[in-house]
């Protein structure tokens, strides 16, 4: 194991010299909330500073309408369970985002429960997930997905339909203008959610703050440097005034998003050498009319064109934002050089180093596909994204439904012999030491970053982990214990989680009653 941060004991109530923390949290989106609660909980006494350069929490990727909302666990989406060339389906990917998804679960169920998180439908609310297929051979691909996963406890209570009747009752906006001859399939699980991860965001960070954190908006970070004694000192600016001081910290999280290539970059550290950022910029159309939207009440999740990448997957998903249920449909890829929403058309070039030239290179000349498929998106008409839809909701209206930007994705890039692999993920990196950490890349994201930031924990505070470990099996019960292979812990987990946080299906609830 590398050589871990050693953190301080509680400092004296005397000033130091110049502004220190134990703690930077750089960025105020659902990472640096999650990795806040969480080393919050495990050392109270520890001083915990958090950085923003927008004017409040969850402006970027975090905020509601940036993204889907998916809890991701893989119930769902296709591109976690890839066909194989022997018309098998590997399932792999879709086990692990779901256990990792469970850890996410257990943590909001526990900070539900101690006050740390309020009523839980004001951030997640239990929506069916479906995946949804037409033609006979796409059919037969979902019936194996289905043989794959039925028999796996994570997966308990998933189900094949292709009964024309039945698909017509659950999901009747879909079928209302179908051709009646047309082969449709589904995957339904009943266990699906759908997370408003900005008023979740934005919880977590109150009672952070509510528990001695200072969360400061306003302040962009303009530069990290190593101190003789192994802090890292970083110069912040304020936004407001203009004036620039320098903050000293043991350990720093960047969970700035897009911004995190730049930081973590500036930092100069050895393990972010060789990583770059591919910018995509993605669009849905939004219908807030209520009668539409209580239509359909479900996360419909389709196959990728043929050619286009993974985060391209359509699908149709209702939406529950502050209370109000609506429907959103997409995404429309495009592009744009910005690495964040409110980024800098400069973003992208100003990433590029030596040392990653290279790799960018050889994703750029691998990659004319998704360059064909993005430029072709970029040029599509709001007639042609309603025709898109019309494969979900075959009598959508255009005057119903209005377009959307939503937030920046950045997909990591990452060295690969001579040239580079351009990846769809998150991946953390973290230096040697253990002193810094940040996260990279987009979907699954959000819905997986509870796994995420204990991840972080382990690679960073290796010295203390031992001792934290009661405190972490206290929040996350399933923590370092497989889940598939605990099928009973599960389902207590499971019902604990499914009455905290007011998900589990009707039929349960009037049998808990």
């Amino acid at each position: 194991m590398s050589t871990q941060a050693n953190l301080p004991e509680p400092r004296s109530t005397q000033q130091p010299a110049r502004q220190t923390t134990d703690v930077l949290l750089i960025g105020a989106g659902i990472m640096s909330a999650t990795l806040g609660s969480l080393i919050k909980s495990l050392e109270p006494d520890w001083s915990v500073t958090l950085l923003e350069r927008l004017d409040g929490p969850a402006r970027e990727s975090s905020d509601p309408w940036n993204n889907a909302g998916t809890g991701h666990s893989a119930l769902c989406e296709l591109n976690y369970t890839p066909r194989l060339p022997d018309g098998s389906v590997d399932v792999s990917k879709a086990l692990k985002i779901n256990e990792q998804f469970q850890l996410s679960r257990q943590l909001w169920s526990y900070a539900v429960e101690n006050g740390q998180l309020g009523d839980p439908s004001t951030f997640i609310n239990p929506i069916p997930h479906v995946s949804f297929v037409r033609g006979e051979e796409n059919a037969d691909y979902l019936r194996a997905r289905y043989d794959a996963l039925a028999a796996n406890p994570l997966f308990e209570g998933i189900e094949y339909i292709d009964d024309r009747d039945e698909f017509a009752r659950r999901l009747p906006l879909m079928t209302e203008g179908r051709d009646a001859d047309e082969k449709i399939a589904l995957n339904w699980s009943e266990r699906g959610t759908d997370v408003d991860f900005g008023a979740l965001t934005r919880q977590l960070l109150s009672d952070l703050e509510q528990r001695g954190a200072d969360v400061q908006y306003g302040r962009q970070v303009k530069n990290l440097s190593r101190d003789t004694d192994g802090t890292w000192a970083v110069k912040v600016k304020d936004l407001r005034t203009g004036s620039v001081t320098t903050l000293r910290s043991r350990f720093v999280f960047v969970g700035a998003g897009g911004g995190a290539l730049h930081l973590l970059q500036k930092a100069g550290i050895e393990e972010i050498k060789g990583f770059a950022g591919f910018p995509v910029s993605g669009q849905f159309v939004r219908c807030l009319n209520t009668d539409i939207a209580s239509q359909h009440r479900a996360k419909v999740y389709g196959l990728a064109p043929v050619g286009a990448p993974p985060m391209s997957v359509p699908h149709l998903d209702t939406r529950v934002i502050d209370g109000q249920p609506s429907l959103l449909f997409g995404p429309y890829a495009g592009w744009s050089p910005k690495f964040l929403k409110n980024g800098s058309l400069t973003d992208l070039a100003r990433s590029i180093r030596f040392n990653n030239l290279m790799p960018m290179l050889g994703v750029g000349i691998t990659s004319m596909p998704l360059v064909k498929y993005l430029v072709l998106e970029v040029l599509k008409s709001q007639r042609s994204r309603i025709e898109d839809l019309h494969a979900f909701a075959p009598t959508a209206q255009t005057e119903d439904w209005e377009l959307i930007t939503a937030g920046q994705r950045v997909q990591v890039v990452r060295k690969k012999g001579r040239g580079g692999s351009l990846e769809f993920g998150t991946s953390i990196i973290s230096a040697s030491d253990g002193s810094i950490a940040g996260l990279l890349g987009a979907s699954p994201g959000a819905s997986t970053s509870v796994a995420a930031m204990l991840d972080v924990i382990e690679r960073c505070f290796g010295s203390q982990l031992e001792a934290w470990k009661p405190k972490l099996k206290e929040m996350v019960p399933s923590y370092g214990v497989s889940l598939p292979e605990n099928p009973s812990l599960l389902a207590d987990l499971r019902s604990w989680t499914d009455r905290t946080l007011k998900l589990a299906p009707q039929d349960e609830q009037a049998a808990q009653r």
